[in-house]
């Protein structure tokens, strides 16, 4: 059976095209019928992944090409997503790197790719859109070859075969000239260069889960590769964890396979597939499932760690409740248990006054994410400033995370953006011209400091820059940094915004909220034009006399208030400062409403 079996998975940086390629790979292996009605990017299966344009979570799927069965993993491209790439690599027996013909090798794309290669996977390298008008498709070949070898590669591994392709006009070819044809030249690569699974069909079952769904009818759903033996339907199996204690004993109620885009049952599945099993009730992540007689566990893959937190907490401001159906503290803790149980990149840990809970990720888009998930799904949150997790070296120093920030600007931004960062504590390691007139410059900066740049450097680079982030180490702490300089606009009581007030606010900063907008005490309406905070009455209406005046009342005009996005306005908080999520708005307020309280608290502060 695995002789005429392939499992690969496909990497690739953000908007590089993987899921794009997955979509023709399914139509030209004849997966979807002819009259098929198949939407773009069929793998990009939820809501946000559509809106958003990007791959979130890892999928499996299978297509059929001259007898060869090929299982494809979908991997996201985002390191903030990098928990669900790590454990999948060790499903797979090759990988497609796919780069761009004018982006070349990207900060994400060495994220994952240093991965597979550690795993000694052999890759396969696909250059993809070279119809583009500015591809320098030699150049990022050498620059994939300069990346394998500072990623210590094996001389096998940099023998790599290359394809030039194009995803959506769907062709491959060997030559970096051709515009047209099929995929027929990839799927005779994956064959003849990835190698069968090497599995033992003849020993005791043995199942290492890498995937973790939910079904409403069958309940947990785990998914990964059978690295030994066979299991068939109703089979008694026990899960192990890393240290051979047993989890818990069960059944395999149901065995199911991929076949394109679908799950389907199967009595038996054998060495070397890809499977889902239901049937187990607390079995996850990195265990490993096996026939009962079986006590050595399999290596999982270890993660790397989350360096980044928020507190979701309860939501107390005066509009709680109005917009949202789960509100109370019991359905956001199950909800977010229900959320680390499956992505083992999120640590969940419940503070003291039961009312909140530090949720630890790999960066602000996971957490982002999450959030936006949650608000969709009927939940109310209140969401603090995203702080780093620091940690201790062996002499005892405070440690912080530092990423590797890769930036792609014009060059009349690039003295702009190297001052911004400086102030930041990051370190310029490279700056060189990327063509075009564009300069690429990378940085090792702390991730404490880039929290909130991703906005100010789109309005620095007048929306033309290209910002690339990646987790790289644990270094020395370096001390404070300068937050937010501007101060902010609160409101200093409840009711609805209007014109009148509105209108001379507008010359102390930028509004955040427009006429009509209902408010509360504590709540920011917009930015200080000064460092300081600022309480104002945005509810202040015109005195109503009987006296005319003689000069008619100029109507006013008002500048649309400036709409933050989720990301957006948890970047731009301080830390006594919040984020009001409900299902259908996105407040910012205080954390202590009271002005009063709130004097107190920074006087607290102050003295300590």
């Amino acid at each position: 059976m695995s002789a005429h079996q392939r499992n690969i998975a496909i990497i690739a940086h953000v908007d590089h095209g993987k899921t794009t390629l997955v979509d023709q790979l399914f139509r030209q292996s004849g997966t979807f019928r002819d009259n098929q009605r198949i939407e773009e990017r069929a793998m990009d299966s939820n809501d946000l992944e559509k809106e958003r344009g990007i791959t979130i979570l890892a999928k499996c799927t299978s297509v059929e090409w001259e007898g060869t069965r090929i299982n494809i993993v979908d991997t996201p491209g985002h390191a903030d997503f990098g928990g669900e790439v790590e454990r999948i690599l060790s499903m797979v027996d090759g990988v497609i790197l796919l780069v761009d013909s004018s982006e070349g090798a990207m900060p994400q794309t060495k994220f994952v790719t240093g991965k597979a290669l550690a795993l000694g996977l052999k890759p396969i390298v696909v250059v993809n859109k070279i119809d583009r008008q500015d591809e320098r498709t030699q150049e990022v070949l050498d620059e994939v070859f300069d990346l394998f070898v500072s990623l210590d590669a094996n001389d096998e591994q940099l023998e790599f075969p290359v394809l030039f392709a194009s995803g959506r006009n769907g062709y491959a070819s060997d030559d970096p000239l051709a515009r047209e044809g099929t995929l027929n030249p990839l799927f005779q690569k994956i064959v003849d260069h990835v190698p069968a699974p090497s599995a033992d069909p003849d020993g005791p079952f043995k199942f290492l889960v890498t995937l973790l769904d939910r079904d409403n009818f069958l309940g947990r759903i785990l998914t990964g590769l059978v690295f030994s033996g066979s299991v068939k339907t109703n089979q008694a199996i026990h899960a192990l964890d890393n240290d051979g204690n047993i989890v818990e004993t069960g059944r395999a109620s149901k065995i199911m396979t991929f076949r394109g885009l679908e799950r389907v049952p199967t009595d038996e599945a054998v060495a070397g597939d890809i499977i889902s099993i239901a049937g187990l009730t607390t079995a996850t992540v990195s265990n490993t499932i096996c026939d009962t007689s079986v006590s050595e566990p399999l290596h999982a893959q270890p993660i790397d760690p989350p360096t980044l937190s928020m507190r979701f907490a309860v939501n107390d401001s005066p509009m709680a409740g109005r917009e949202g159906t789960k509100v109370t503290s019991r359905m956001i803790r199950d909800r977010l248990a229900r959320e680390a149980e499956s992505n083992v990149a999120i640590k969940v840990t419940e503070s003291s006054d039961k009312d909140s809970f530090e949720v630890a990720g790999r960066g602000e888009l996971q957490l982002g994410v999450l959030i936006e998930t949650m608000r969709r799904e009927g939940f109310e949150l209140g969401i603090s400033r995203p702080r780093v997790l620091y940690s201790t070296d062996e002499s005892g120093q405070r440690t912080e995370p530092y990423e590797t920030v890769v930036i792609d600007v014009d060059d009349e931004y690039a003295g702009t953006v190297v001052e911004k960062m400086a102030t930041r504590k990051g370190e310029m390691t490279d700056m060189r011209p990327s063509g075009g007139g564009k300069t690429r410059i990378t940085f090792s900066a702390p991730s404490r400091g880039l929290i909130g740049y991703h906005g100010e450097f789109l309005s620095d680079t007048r929306g033309t820059g290209i910002m690339n982030r990646l987790f790289e180490k644990y270094g020395p702490h370096k001390g404070k940094i300068e937050g937010r300089k501007n101060g902010v606009l609160i409101s200093n009581g409840a009711g609805e915004a209007n014109a009148y007030a509105l209108g001379p606010l507008e010359e102390r900063g930028i509004l955040f909220v427009g006429v009509g907008t209902p408010l509360y005490e504590g709540m920011i309406i917009g930015e200080n034009a000064k460092p300081d905070d600022l309480e104002v009455n945005p509810m202040k209406s015109k005195q109503l006399t009987n006296f005319r005046s003689t000069g008619k009342d100029d109507a006013i005009r008002l500048t649309p208030p400036k709409v933050m996005t989720l990301e957006q306005a948890i970047a731009y908080i301080d830390d006594d400062e919040m984020v009001e999520v409900t299902p259908k708005s996105i407040r910012l307020r205080k954390a202590i409403l009271d002005p009063n309280e709130r004097k107190k608290a920074s006087r607290k502060k102050e003295a300590a």
